[in-house]
């Protein structure tokens, strides 16, 4: 498989992910159509068959009525009746094909009460990705806007932290600076996030990442290490992760 990402807006993310075998091609949260499928045409020749929405936000969702406009037929993803154009309502472990690929949706609440990220398997190649929109970003995570400390814990430290290492993590934002220099402000001794900053400052995009480079550098997902739980005053992992959101929110 093949995923070009997109930038829009300010500090978006939109993805094009194409089936190399059958140049099936669908797209991620493509808030600016234009740049979305025009993308899409240069690297499959192709519109897309499917949106996928990872949450109802105008920054990932607004496009969704127009590429359906452009593209009749387009299958229109996500999980709940707030998604836009949606012709298809998504529950926690709900598979899909993208041509040959497999999409199982995950459902990952905090940022919202019904976000969606989008685990994608190439069975020919092995490769394996997820878009997890606004609940993980390298390094960090959404704002609790909707959901709890316990949703957002579920989400990355059960649902995506159980996904293999290797998965490729493409998340909704090119917020990584700004999260990576808050991450060594609770977690400084930690040498596979110095090592990860140092790399990610000299890159305009840092998307993709991983899940076994996300378990070892994230904040949020090593709630359970002393470092964090130092710097959240507590030791309870849900109550770690509120406290280091609260920490960030104001940082």
């Amino acid at each position: 498989m093949k995923i070009i990402p997109v930038p829009c807006l300010s500090d978006n993310y939109a993805y094009v992910l194409v089936d190399d075998a059958t140049q099936t091609v669908a797209v991620v949260d493509p808030v600016e159509p234009g740049k979305v499928l025009a993308a899409a045409a240069r690297e499959a020749g192709a519109a897309p068959g499917a949106v996928l929405t990872t949450h109802h936000h105008a920054d990932h969702a607004a496009g969704n009525a127009r590429v359906a406009a452009l593209v009749p037929g387009v299958a229109v993803y996500g999980g709940d009746e707030r998604i836009p154009a949606m012709t298809r309502r998504l529950a926690h472990g709900d598979e899909f094909a993208v041509g040959a690929l497999q999409v199982r949706a995950l459902s990952t609440h905090g940022h919202t009460t019904s976000s969606i990220s989008y685990y994608v398997q190439d069975a020919a190649s092995g490769q394996r990705a997820v878009f997890t929109g606004d609940t993980l970003f390298v390094g960090g995570c959404g704002r609790l806007f909707e959901g709890s400390p316990g949703d957002m814990h579920k989400s990355l430290n059960e649902t995506l932290a159980a996904l293999p290492g290797d998965t490729l993590v493409y998340a909704g934002h090119e917020y990584t600076a700004a999260n990576l220099r808050f991450a060594l402000s609770v977690d400084a001794d930690n040498a596979a996030l110095r090592d990860k900053a140092q790399r990610c400052a000299t890159q305009t995009c840092t998307m993709p990442s991983t899940i076994a480079e996300e378990l070892a550098t994230n904040p949020f997902m090593r709630v359970d290490q002393p470092a964090l739980q130092r710097a959240a005053g507590a030791t309870d992992p849900v109550a770690v992760l509120g406290a280091i959101r609260r920490l960030k929110d104001n940082f």
